[in-house]
């Protein structure tokens, strides 16, 4: 139940988002979809592992790989599903309460929390970049598949 609630959740979650950073009406479903399927992967890992970078890697990569095949799709750009599908993987409260340890004179609970931001970021970067890798090589694969044929392809 916990994996459906999460998936539902994050796909209202992406889907706002993307209307407060003005994605286009018809990018917004994929987007939505692309970003719940990544915290479904997110809290996937969470039961098997308590690996944070693991977490936020696999599911940066799983929003890479189909956001990249969401926009081959709808003809728009990749950014369009990444912006919003990232919206549920951020660590804000690991932020705000570094930022809040800090105000308060807590150096080294700020120092850990900043720590582990960036460490979560790197991962989620990580993620994003063998997607993309991996997805390079696909297209590459794809269209040599296609230069033969004379219909034109979606990927041209």
């Amino acid at each position: 139940m916990e994996l459906v609630l999460g998936f539902i959740f994050s796909f209202l979650s992406t889907v706002g988002f993307g209307i407060i950073t003005n994605v286009p009406r018809r990018v917004l479903f994929l987007a939505g979809v692309t970003g719940a399927c990544g915290w479904t992967v997110y809290l996937l890992t969470v039961q098997v592992t308590g690996n944070i970078i693991l977490q936020n890697f696999l599911a940066a990569l799983t929003i890479g790989l189909l956001g990249n095949v969401s926009a081959i799709l709808i003809k728009a750009p990749v950014n369009m599903m990444y912006v919003p599908g990232l919206v549920s993987l951020v660590p804000g409260i690991i932020i705000y309460t570094s930022l809040k340890e800090f105000t308060l004179g807590n150096y080294l609970n700020a120092g850990r929390n900043l720590i582990k931001t960036l460490v979560i970021a790197m991962a989620i970067d990580i993620g994003f970049a063998i997607a993309e890798a991996i997805f390079r090589r696909i297209r590459r694969r794809l269209s040599r598949h296609n230069r033969g044929k004379k219909t034109k392809s979606v990927l041209d």
